[in-house]
């Protein structure tokens, strides 16, 4: 039988043969900068192609079909190793992807290597059936060729066609179940579109008709409103009450508040947070009323960018909230409290379980504070301020905008800005 690398690895791990690594004839000890593997004193060219086929190829007729000499010792050296492992050994002892042996066919190779399972269809000779040397490599003389001339005679059937596989009928019904199963994956693009395009026209139109007539309405109200007032006294009043019926928030008024009325513009309008002892010392003493300006940014159904701005009316004090009428109460939209009950004896509500059903209730805390235990069951909601970082002031009030929207559109809709 003619020398292969193959056999003769596989004889050599049956009887526990050396095997080293040469470099142009010099000993070497690793694999990586090794050209030869010496097997029980015979020579190998590690690159060469061996009479093993590569168990993916049916008809081998190139030596890439064949698993070099290092990529069939790498699947023996490396049997205990894991997949990952195994492929990253594999590509740090310079075997190519293309040569190495695959994960899936490790097993079987290894079989063969230790003995296992007999040549079968692994070992392809120079005749394409059994022992010998892969198509399109050079033949090395053998003794075989030379007086078995019977090897060399034209291929017959029982040499030269192969075993013809036959699938089983149920296997077959099998894996047609399961590709019936299967969704073709292209790009990640395409799995996000559905075979059928959707057209959203319909609702776009809908909707945009509806905004259209809302914002009519509303431009038409006010003009109503003044027309049907009997005289010029009441069109004047009316404009007047319409002009200064500004939302309210009231702050508290305790020494320990994080937000007073010395820094509550700054804050809420800028989104600055300056401590009150620091706004105290800068500003001196505080208005009894403060005036914010919000800016109000959003986009129209055409995709125009609208800028809007809305003011809020900001006190302290109960006294101050009493010039404005006796429906003052009915414009305040937010309260925040330190979790102190005495701040609520002066309101129409004084029990904050009630209050806090009326208006809003807001609780500043720096972020290293524990939860206050007193605003529990009040339904206030706690911000955190940082202390430190005051680029963080931003979230924080445009969190507290965002919650008083939100409860302003479900209890009080005529005081939210249009």
């Amino acid at each position: 039988m003619d020398s292969d690398g193959a056999v003769s690895l596989r004889q050599a791990i049956a009887s526990s043969s050396s095997i080293t690594f040469a470099n142009n004839g010099a000993p070497c000890d690793k694999l990586v900068s090794a050209s030869h593997i010496d097997i029980a004193g015979e020579s190998f060219p590690k690159s060469t192609p061996t009479r093993f086929r590569k168990l993916d190829v049916k008809s081998p007729s190139a030596p890439s079909d064949f698993y070099t000499l290092e990529a069939l010792y790498l699947v023996w050296r490396l049997k205990e190793a894991s997949a990952a492992e195994y492929s990253k050994q594999a590509r740090e002892n310079g075997v190519l992807i293309t040569s190495a042996v695959g994960v899936t066919a490790r097993r079987a190779v290894l079989e063969w290597l230790e003995g296992k399972v007999g040549d079968g269809d692994y070992i392809q000779s120079a005749t394409g059936t059994s022992s010998g040397t892969p198509p399109g490599s050079p033949k090395q003389p053998s003794k075989q060729s030379v007086t078995s001339p019977k090897k060399h005679a034209p291929d017959t059937p029982s040499t030269s066609s192969k075993r013809r596989y036959i699938p089983d009928a149920q296997d077959l019904e099998a894996v047609k179940k399961i590709k019936k199963g299967e969704i073709e994956l292209r790009d990640r693009n395409a799995v996000l579109q559905g075979a059928k395009a959707n057209d959203f026209t319909a609702i776009k139109n809908i909707y945009t008709d509806r905004l259209k007539k809302m914002r009519e309405g509303s431009k038409s109200a006010p003009a109503a409103t003044a027309a049907a007032a009997s005289t010029p006294q009441d069109v004047k009043m009316q404009a007047r009450k319409s002009r200064t019926n500004f939302p309210i928030i009231i702050v508290s008024s305790s020494p320990t508040s994080l937000v007073t009325m010395h820094n509550v513009k700054r804050f809420l309008q800028d989104a600055v947070f300056e401590s009150p002892q620091e706004a105290r010392e800068r500003g001196g003493m505080p208005e009894k009323l403060v005036t914010i300006d919000r800016r109000h940014t959003h986009m129209e159904s055409s995709g125009r960018e609208v800028v809007t701005q809305s003011r809020y009316i900001v006190m302290d004090s109960h006294e101050s909230l009493n010039k404005f009428g006796p429906d003052a109460w009915d414009r305040v939209v937010c309260v925040m409290t330190t979790g102190q009950a005495w701040q609520f004896k002066p309101y129409r509500w004084s029990e904050p379980r009630t209050l806090f059903h009326h208006v809003k209730g807001i609780h500043f805390s720096w972020a290293s504070d524990a939860p206050n235990p007193k605003i529990k069951d009040w339904n206030v909601s706690e911000l955190k301020i940082d202390q430190g970082r005051r680029h963080v002031d931003k979230s924080v009030v445009a969190q507290f905008w965002k919650l008083l929207d939100t409860w302003m559109m479900a209890n009080k809709p005529g005081l939210v800005s249009k």
